[in-house]
């Protein structure tokens, strides 16, 4: 119950009233529904087909093809290091299509907002997103585990370029930030927790670039 409220905290601002049919529609399996194959990538490798002109002006086509990592081999110190990173393989996996969904989501209820005439209308607004939200996301973010949980706050960071408290903070106001920062607070997560690629979130950046490759 704890992980799921977190989780929702950091979502709660991220979606449309028609949420259930851009998302959860169809037969797609959830991120949080999948069994996580260490030996299968999570996402396919993708295939862009387009066309180039040449100094002739002739149209050549050419394919290009995802970006491959190469890394040195990771050393472990002994055996519950290497469970600890295989782990982290696994929440990686399990939370970064989400973070993406979540992305798209904000991108696309930004856009609806801008729509809207005056602050009234788009407050109304909000707050049906926000018990849209919690009726329809708590059901899957109480599958995550607790460190999936801080894990898909970060991974957020990542993929919006705001924490998830300066999101919340933008579409519900300061007051509902400052509620929901000291919830997550008293329970060991924060809202305002960035990712940092090159610090210490290097491991997980190289753990998701590998990830989104399709080479894990």
């Amino acid at each position: 119950m704890i992980v799921m409220r977190i989780a929702v905290m950091a979502m709660v601002w991220c979606t449309a009233l028609n949420v259930s049919a851009q998302v959860t529609g169809g037969d797609k399996v959830k991120p949080e529904d999948m069994v996580v194959d260490m030996n299968e990538p999570t996402m396919e490798p993708r295939v862009k087909v387009t066309r180039v002109l040449d100094k002739q002006g002739d149209s050549i086509q050419c394919v290009q093809l995802n970006r491959i990592y190469v890394y040195p081999a990771i050393a472990f110190k002994d055996e519950k290091q290497q469970q600890q990173y295989n782990q982290l393989v696994k929440n990686v996996k399990r939370v970064l299509p989400i973070a993406k969904e979540v992305n798209g989501i904000i991108i696309e209820t930004y856009e609806y907002l801008q729509t809207l005439p005056d602050k009234k209308a788009k407050d109304q607004h909000m707050k049906k997103v926000e018990e849209a939200i919690k009726r329809q996301y708590s059901p899957r973010m109480k599958k995550l585990t607790f460190s999936q949980g801080k894990l898909l706050i970060k991974l957020i960071h990542r993929e919006c370029n705001s924490s998830s408290y300066q999101l919340v903070q933008a579409f519900l106001g300061p007051v509902k930030a400052g509620f929901y920062q000291a919830f997550a607070w008293a329970f060991g997560a924060s809202l305002t927790k960035k990712y940092d690629p090159k610090g210490k979130d290097r491991l997980t950046e190289r753990v998701v670039l590998m990830v989104e490759a399709g080479q894990l």
